[in-house]
């Protein structure tokens, strides 16, 4: 069973997206809150798998309240996904660097939302590579910031390879149909990626990705 935790300060938004969850068999809405400080106390005391996340609250807004639960250790198992109402919500990027684990729009169609919460709780991170890909080009400046400044000397130049495909949004049978691998080998070298790199998900691995100059807007 996969745990759920919504977040938003609109009741309508939160009763909606609670009713599309508990109709599904594999899904529980386990609490709401309405602000962020109360997401993070919920959070922490529920200990789910997935929190959709509004980024507009009072008390503690979603990129506060995404911070400190990316921060506690004890939380470790806890994906944040953000939810808001336009795709170039200006607090997006700075969500996804404080360790949000995906992304979605609040007028997604049922059947992305439901799915996004079943993936991110796999610990795969992405949404659908087409929205990974729209949201990361346009925030290409913001996550580029540092360009040049992360080390992969740990990384083989295999493992360059598939994180430079992970940053263009592929997943991994993707991966492994671009470089001649198997699905269950090109997962197995994003794992290791996510290890030597310190990685949280496959989020973390995009931002490397643009951050090491290995991926570029124009892509």
């Amino acid at each position: 069973m996969i745990r759920v935790v919504l977040a938003d300060d609109q009741h309508l938004i939160r009763a909606g997206f609670s009713s599309l969850l508990e109709a599904e068999p594999d899904l529980e809405v386990v609490g709401e809150a309405a602000t962020g400080r109360d997401a993070v106390a919920l959070v922490k005391r529920t200990k789910p798998d997935v929190v959709l996340m509004d980024i507009r609250m009072p008390d503690g807004d979603g990129l506060w309240a995404t911070e400190q639960i990316v921060a506690d250790p004890a939380l470790a198992g806890t994906h944040v996904v953000v939810v808001t109402t336009f795709e170039l919500d200006e607090y997006v990027a700075q969500a996804i660097r404080a360790g949000a684990s995906g992304f979605l729009v609040k007028d997604t169609e049922p059947a992305e939302l439901i799915r996004a919460v079943r993936v991110v709780a796999a610990g795969e991170g992405l949404l659908s590579p087409g929205v990974t890909r729209r949201l990361l080009e346009r925030m290409a400046r913001g996550l580029r910031d540092a360009n040049g400044t992360v080390s992969l000397d740990a990384v083989t130049e295999r493992e360059r390879e598939v994180l430079g495909l992970v940053g263009r949004g592929l997943n991994n049978a993707e991966i492994g149909e671009r470089l001649f691998l198997s699905p269950l080998t090109a997962k197995t070298h994003v794992s290791r990626i996510m290890i030597k790199l310190t990685a949280r998900d496959r989020v973390q691995l995009v931002i490397i990705a643009y951050e090491a100059g290995l991926v570029s807007p124009a892509w």
